[in-house]
C-alpha cells in the first residue's frame, strides 16, 4: 500500500481546519490517506503556536525516558502486554464511552502492562496529548505515543508531553524518513516501533541498521479488515534474521482470547499491542489477567 503525500492547503471553516488536495485525485483513497491528509494540515497550526525552536527548549525540561523496549524484553507476561488507552476509532466508533485515561491506565497497570500505548489524535480517534501527559503524571509504565508521525516536529511534540517511545508507520515514510526519524527519537532516548503491515514494507525496514523493534500490524489499513495470519505468513518468511538481529516483534490489532496470543507467540511475536478487546470490558485488570491465565 502507498500512501500519497501533498503539499498543505488549508482553509478554516467555522473554526475547523480542513484540507484541500494539490494532487489529481482530490479525494483520499482509505482511511489512512485521509488521516496524513489531515496531518500535514495539522501539524502546520501546531508549529504556528508552537515554534520547533521553543518545543525542543520545552523537551529538555522533561524527565528522561523510560526503556520501552527493555519493559517488553523483560515482560510481566507472555508474551509481554502493550495496553492501548483507546476511546474509539474511525472503524468502529466510540468504543469507551465513560472513557477516563488515568483510571484506564492504572488498571491496565494493575492488570500486569508492561507498557501502555496512549492514542494522540483527536480528529479520528478522539485522543490527545493531554492525556499522555495526564498518564505520564499519574502512571510509571513506560509510554508509547500512538499517532501519525510525518515530521519530526511531532517526535519532539511526543517527547516533550511524556512519550517514552513513538510510533512510526512504514506505509507512511519512506526510507529515507524512516532512517531520519528512527535517529531522531533514538536521539532523544526514546524507542521507536516500527509498524509493517506486508512483508514488502518489513524487507524496506530491514534495510535500515538501526531498528531493535518492529510492529506487524494485523490490520489491513485499506479496507480494515484483520486477519493474525498476516503476522504468522510474515514471520514464517523472516523469523530467522530477525532473531539473528535481535528484533523484538510486536503483534498488533485483532487479538482477543488466549488463542490468539499462543498463535502470535507460537509465530515469533514476543509482545502484543492490544486495545479495543480490552478497553470494551468493565474490569480491565481482570480482563487481562482473564486473557493471560493459560
Amino acid at each position: 500500500m502507498q500512501i500519497r503525500r501533498r503539499n498543505p492547503n488549508p482553509k478554516v471553516n467555522s473554526g475547523e481546519v480542513e484540507y484541500r488536495s494539490k494532487i489529481p485525485n482530490t479525494e483520499p483513497n482509505n482511511i489512512l490517506e485521509e488521516i496524513i491528509w489531515y496531518k500535514e494540515v495539522e501539524v502546520e497550526g501546531m508549529r504556528d503556536r508552537l515554534p520547533l525552536l521553543k518545543l525542543r527548549q520545552q523537551v529538555q525540561d522533561v524527565a528522561p525516558p523510560l526503556d520501552f523496549l527493555a519493559a517488553l524484553r523483560h515482560g510481566k507476561t507472555n508474551p509481554a502486554l502493550i495496553a492501548e488507552v483507546k476511546k474509539a476509532s474511525p472503524s468502529q466508533g466510540v468504543i469507551k464511552a465513560d472513557f477516563n485515561p488515568v483510571a484506564i491506565a492504572k488498571a491496565y497497570a494493575e492488570g500486569g502492562a508492561s507498557c501502555l500505548s496512549v492514542l494522540t489524535d483527536s480528529k479520528f480517534f478522539q485522543g490527545s496529548f493531554d492525556n499522555l501527559s495526564l498518564i505520564r503524571a499519574e502512571v510509571d509504565l513506560p509510554l508509547l505515543c500512538k499517532e501519525f508521525i510525518i515530521y519530526p516536529y511531532q517526535i519532539y511534540y511526543a517527547r516533550a508531553k511524556g512519550a517514552d517511545a513513538v510510533l512510526l508507520i512504514a506505509a507512511v515514510l519512506e526510507n529515507k524518513d524512516l532512517n531520519y526519524f528512527v535517529k531522531i527519537t533514538k536521539a532523544l532516548g526514546m524507542t521507536p516501533l516500527v509498524e509493517v503491515h506486508t512483508l514488502a514494507e518489513l524487507d524496506r525496514v530491514l534495510e535500515i541498521e538501526e531498528i531493535e523493534l518492529i510492529g506487524i500490524n494485523n490490520r489491513n489499513l485499506e479496507d480494515f479488515s484483520v486477519s493474525l495470519q498476516i503476522t504468522t505468513d510474515i514471520l514464517a518468511q523472516r523469523k530467522e534474521i530477525l532473531a539473528q538481529r535481535g528484533i523484538l516483534i510486536v503483534s498488533e490489532s485483532g487479538l482477543h482470547t488466549a488463542v490468539d496470543l499462543n498463535t502470535v507467540k507460537a509465530a515469533g511475536a514476543k509482545a502484543v499491542l492490544i486495545g479495543e478487546s480490552l478497553i470494551k470490558q468493565n474490569d480491565l485488570a481482570q480482563a487481562i489477567a482473564n486473557l493471560f491465565a493459560v
